[in-house]
């Protein structure tokens, strides 16, 4: 189970989200509470151990300066969260490790996801962002060759059957382990991680694909 923190703005939360199990941390760099400069990003990133996977977040960019800030910050990837084209999803994917695109569940972006060629799909709800939850069986629309990353509304309390009822790929969670925005509540997110890790477990889906 691919387990993604989201909207971090320090570098104590960031180590913490690693030591607690994080697979990966996500950086926002759209308009956002939680909105973080590139710079700052890297200078979190260079204290991370080098297997987490490390995200920006951006909404409504152009292909060429989302890369210029995946570069500048040293991350993996991107994770594109507004209204890209199939092409600038696709130059997005090529000069990055690891691409994810943001949809909205049950909508036609969610239903041709395979063809924005990245690498996952994260699904939310019909305000992206909000950490509003909606109806998990909507996944069932996405083209199954997908990785899908489960987004949107999940909380320590929830995770466990999100999961249990989706079967995701991953799970992505930012307000939900949240003590205001941009600063993590320890205890949530030990709880989150060690909730989503037990029901993937349950699910015998523990490994990263």
């Amino acid at each position: 189970m691919f387990v993604k923190i989201c909207g971090i703005t320090s570098e104590a939360d960031a180590l913490l989200a690693v030591a607690l199990g994080a697979d990966a941390i996500g950086f926002v760099f759209a308009p956002s509470p939680r909105q973080i400069a590139p710079l700052a990003a890297a200078d979190i990133v260079k204290r991370l151990p080098p297997e987490i996977v490390t995200l920006g977040v951006f909404r409504d960019e152009t292909s060429q300066r989302v890369l210029e800030v995946v570069h500048a910050a040293h991350l993996h990837g991107a994770q594109l969260h507004g209204h890209e084209s199939t092409e600038t999803a696709f130059e997005v994917a090529n000069g990055v490790r690891f691409s994810v695109k943001a949809v909205v569940a049950g909508s036609h972006s969610a239903r041709v996801g395979d063809t924005y060629g990245v690498d996952a799909l994260l699904v939310d709800g019909p305000n992206p962002g909000s950490g509003e939850a909606y109806d998990w069986e909507l996944l069932n629309e996405i083209p199954p060759s997908m990785r899908v990353i489960l987004a949107g509304g999940l909380t320590p309390e929830t995770v466990s059957q999100a999961i249990m009822m989706a079967r995701p790929w991953g799970v992505d969670v930012s307000s939900g382990v949240e003590k205001s925005p941009g600063v993590k509540d320890a205890v949530r997110m030990r709880h989150f991680i060690a909730n989503a890790r037990s029901a993937a477990s349950l699910l015998g889906d523990d490994d990263l694909l």
